[in-house]
């Protein structure tokens, strides 16, 4: 006996072998069950989704004569031993009329065709016409066919199916019951592929079939033919390596290794990953497409863990991915990736552009929470911006200088000469500059007095060193205040808006209760649903935050259920905000002047319009 590919071998003979397609399937079966058949059904979908399939299973249904039910005899699961059953399935049964729209496009084609409906089925219940690619029929087909296909005989079906519905005409659409069949994903084709090759007998490895269910790009039937020329490649077998090479796909592990490195923000190790990527000759463009999708389902990891897809049966990994970058990281690689392949046309060389794709993510990353600015003013002398190690040279190299300083400030002619730079700017711009700290303060004031020790004196109103030395005491009222006593959560929620956290940082604390503080480390309990979005750098962050209301604490995350007895910040903000909404609208029912308009005019009151002035803040 010949041999059978798969995909003809394990056709649906049934509707309840039907894969992917279950809302079709659902009401068909009603329709069958209960007796509701509409005279024309139209089919469309992607090729290898089910289509014509479907088509031969409502076919069968309409006339088995082994299971049928009461004189109608129709029904929703066909014998599959009857002789109509069996000559449907080979392609023998006379009622059954297989039309290709696309070898027979002309109008008289589809007149020879519709000159026989008036006529009885010979050999089953009904006489049933399947028109497979029915959009390329052409106009003038499409007018004689609209008569018939509108008030059909009562013995005759139609079953119109085509991968094009948009070049349906209208007047055809409105005369048939449409069903979409699905994309099939690659979960479905996996499970599928692994129910035929065991009850096959053929040994295979799991990512080997997520390969050929990604190549097969939601088509069954595409899936099926790559499965049997897999198994004749791998010589009975269905392997990884064997499948990678006959596909001449990219292995995905290679691209996985490429964005740990980013992770681990190794470049030594994203230029091995791209030199050993270079031994395979592959499409360097292909493989930075690859990473940006990648980057893709990392963000949306960290928002929805739950919707990440497992195209290639790496949700696991990814999913452990996310949790190593920051949403700043992901959303900034994600748009040097795009950019980086439009450059691409005008790079020397596709694995230099690609390198420098990725090289350009790393120099770009973001460093934590930007520093304030350190610079000094513009007029600020040489010797206050040299940092403290050079502070002993520099004092060493400027000694000479008050020596010479005494005799010009011994002179009465001194306001004729243009003052020194130290005399005009080494005290007033002090107290503009960042919060300095005690060390710097201590270190620049023995400088300005060293140099201009007696022109300070006389001239200098004794207003600066106040300044100066007022700048210490100012942190020390928070951490007096903080070190009271241990965080609670009633406390956490009292001093959470004056953190001034922002960004992602806030969203994730604000979910957060406080569920225990031992002085040292400050526990956050986090929900489940956020675990995804916790990464150290948000740790750093929100200990900064407490460092500058002076609680010196290291931040952990809990992940576990939250206890629906306390309020997060965010709960209690989005209640907050409940209660000013509803205090605005009661105020403004009993408004006077909006009651005369509602009883003069009938005037309505648009709730969702309304918003408190406190909510802008």
């Amino acid at each position: 006996m010949s041999y059978q590919v798969l995909a003809r071998k394990w056709r649906p003979r049934t509707f309840h072998e039907l894969v992917g397609q279950a809302h079709v399937q659902r009401a068909l079966v009603n329709a069958l069950d209960q007796g509701r058949l509409h005279h024309a059904y139209l089919f469309t979908g992607t090729r290898g989704v089910g289509k014509t399939t479907l088509a031969r299973i409502l076919a069968k249904c309409l006339n088995c004569t082994a299971n049928g039910r009461g004189d109608e005899g129709v029904t929703s699961v066909p014998c599959g031993e009857c002789d109509s059953c069996r000559a449907i399935d080979e392609g023998r049964f006379v009622d059954l009329i297989e039309v290709d729209a696309a070898s027979r496009t002309k109008v008289e084609d589809t007149r020879e065709l519709l000159d026989n409906v008036q006529y009885a089925p010979t050999q089953g219940r009904y006489k049933v016409y399947l028109i497979d690619e029915v959009h390329m029929l052409s106009t003038s087909s499409f007018n004689a066919l609209l008569k018939t296909l509108e008030e059909p005989p009562p013995h005759v079906k139609f079953l119109l199916a085509t991968t094009d519905p948009h070049k349906l005409p209208p007047t055809v659409l409105s005369r048939c019951l449409q069903f979409t069949l699905k994309h099939m994903p690659p979960e479905r084709v996996v499970e599928h592929l692994q129910h035929v090759l065991t009850a096959e007998g053929v040994a295979f490895e799991d990512s080997a079939l997520w390969l050929l269910g990604k190549a097969a790009e939601g088509s069954m039937r595409d899936a099926m033919s790559l499965t049997d020329q897999a198994i004749a490649f791998g010589q009975g077998e269905v392997r990884h390596g064997d499948v990678a090479a006959m596909l001449g796909t990219l292995d995905h592990r290679h691209v996985l290794a490429l964005v740990e490195a980013l992770a681990e923000v190794d470049v030594a190790r994203l230029l091995s990953e791209v030199a050993q990527l270079a031994e395979q000759g592959p499409d360097f463009a292909a493989v930075l497409d690859d990473i940006t999708a990648i980057l893709h389902r990392l963000a949306v990891a960290q928002m929805v863990p739950d919707a990440v897809d497992n195209s290639h049966g790496d949700r696991e990994t990814v999913l452990a991915l996310a949790s190593r970058f920051t949403a700043e990281d992901v959303q900034l690689y994600y748009q040097i990736g795009i950019q980086g392949r439009g450059d691409m046309v005008h790079a020397p060389d596709l694995r230099s552009a690609l390198e420098m794709t990725l090289l350009r993510m790393l120099a770009f990353r973001p460093q934590g929470v930007p520093k304030p600015p350190q610079t000094p003013l513009p007029l600020t002398p040489q010797p206050q911006e040299v940092s403290p190690q050079q502070a002993p040279a520099e004092s060493a190299a400027s000694a000479p200088a008050p020596t010479e300083a005494p005799p010009p400030s011994s002179e009465p002619p001194n306001q004729s000469e243009p003052p020194p730079w130290g005399d005009e700017v080494s005290t007033p711009p002090e107290p503009l500059l960042p919060e300095p700290a005690p060390e710097a303060a201590s270190e620049t004031v023995p400088e300005s007095q060293v140099e201009p020790p007696t022109a300070s004196e006389r001239e200098a109103p004794p207003e600066p060193p106040p300044i100066v030395s007022s700048a210490p005491p100012e942190p020390a009222k928070p951490s007096q205040q903080g070190d009271s006593g241990r965080l609670n959560h009633d406390k956490w929620l009292a001093m959470f808006d004056s953190l001034g956290l922002g960004g992602l940082t806030r969203n994730l604390a604000a979910n957060c209760q406080c569920e225990s503080d031992d002085g040292k480390t400050l526990v956050l309990r986090l929900a489940p649903s956020q675990a995804a979005m916790q990464a150290e750098i948000h740790q750093t962050r929100i200990a900064k935050a407490l460092s500058a209301q002076g609680i010196e604490r290291q931040v952990a995350f809990h992940v576990e259920a939250l206890d629906t007895s306390e309020e997060t910040p965010q709960q209690r903000e989005e209640r907050q905000a409940q209660e000013r909404h509803a205090h605005a609208i009661d105020t403004l029912s009993r408004d006077p002047h909006i009651q005369k308009l509602q009883q003069a005019f009938g005037a309505k009151l648009i709730e969702s319009s309304i918003k408190p002035a406190h909510l802008s803040r």
